[in-house]
């Protein structure tokens, strides 16, 4: 039988799912009672894909039970599914009609399924996301004690900080608790750390962020960072090229190992000096060390081994 595209369009309340073979719609709740539904629904029709958006909270518990049972699951940028819809000239922005424009964009581009996350990844994902959270309270609660005259506002946000502090100890060591906890994960962190510039916490930002490290190469590495350059021409015409995409939560973890690194990675400290040698803007020369350090890493997991002098060429 010929496998077909279902293309889910997520929400709060319901799935609004679209079968591309014969353009058969269907709504699911989406709770536990609702997925179930939907599995027996899709039990009978031969997969190639399930495409949906990442949507929060609410695509979690789904994308978990459908890869619990061994459905192709392939999980899409919001942005780029909004500009293939206008690609092909849909204007229109309902659930029923992202559910086929997923569908359909899942089947023109023959995107390929990704396996799906494991609940330890998971777990660590919701993790790192409430410590970003409260790093953001943080910024904000000492940008607002700056400006604060009455008594009982600065206990409250002196207050406000020391529970800040005591959160983000508590995740942090959560975090470490659940990958020392895993061997696999242990080693990996043990090589990250090895690199001068990578400290324990950027070291497990990366493992979460990026769990593909040690599968790639260096191009897929870079690119997947959204640290591999764009060249931009047309006839005569040559533009600067710059970086775009990618995981730019993982390009803001290697901003400061960068900077780090180029004081105190030897062969980090050697590149950037030769870019700022030949005129290169400090920016620039950054990013080229924040791609150094990405491949670097993907390398040494890839090869099972810590970083040592002039690992870099």
């Amino acid at each position: 039988m010929i496998q077909t595209t279902i293309g889910i369009d997520i929400s709060k309340d319901h799935l609004d799912t679209h079968r591309l073979a014969d353009g058969t719609t269907r709504q699911f709740a989406n709770c536990k009672a609702g997925h179930k539904a939907l599995i027996k629904w899709l039990a009978d029709t031969p997969l190639a894909r399930i495409v949906y958006e990442p949507t929060g909270r609410y695509h979690g518990q789904l994308e978990s039970r459908l890869g619990e049972a061994g459905l192709p699951l392939v999980k899409v940028n919001p942005r780029r599914a909004r500009r293939f819809a206008e690609a092909i000239g849909k204007l229109a922005k309902t659930d029923r009609a992202d559910a086929a424009t997923l569908a359909q964009m899942g089947e023109a581009l023959k995107l390929q399924p990704q396996p799906a996350t494991d609940k330890t990844l998971a777990k660590l994902k919701e993790l790192q996301t409430a410590r970003a959270a409260l790093i953001k309270d943080r910024t904000a609660a000492r940008n607002r004690q700056k400006n604060l005259a009455a008594l009982l506002l600065k206990q409250q946000c002196k207050a406000r900080l020391e529970q800040i502090h005591k959160d983000l100890a508590e995740i942090d060591q959560a975090i470490d608790d659940i990958i020392t906890a895993d061997p696999e994960c242990t080693k990996r962190r043990d090589i990250l750390v090895s690199i001068p510039g990578i400290a324990k916490l950027t070291a497990h930002a990366m493992l979460i962020h990026m769990p593909e490290l040690g599968t790639l190469n260096q191009k897929q590495a870079a690119s997947l960072a959204g640290l591999a350059p764009v060249t931009r021409q047309s006839g005569a015409w040559r533009g600067k090229a710059y970086i775009q995409g990618g995981r730019a939560i993982l390009r803001q973890t290697l901003y400061m190992p960068a900077l780090v690194a180029t004081r105190f990675n030897p062969d980090l400290k050697a590149k950037y000096q030769q870019l700022i040698k030949a005129g290169k803007p400090p920016k620039l020369a950054i990013t080229a060390i924040m791609r150094k350090l990405i491949i670097t890493a993907n390398a040494l997991i890839r090869a099972n081994r810590n970083w040592k002098l002039k690992t870099l060429e």
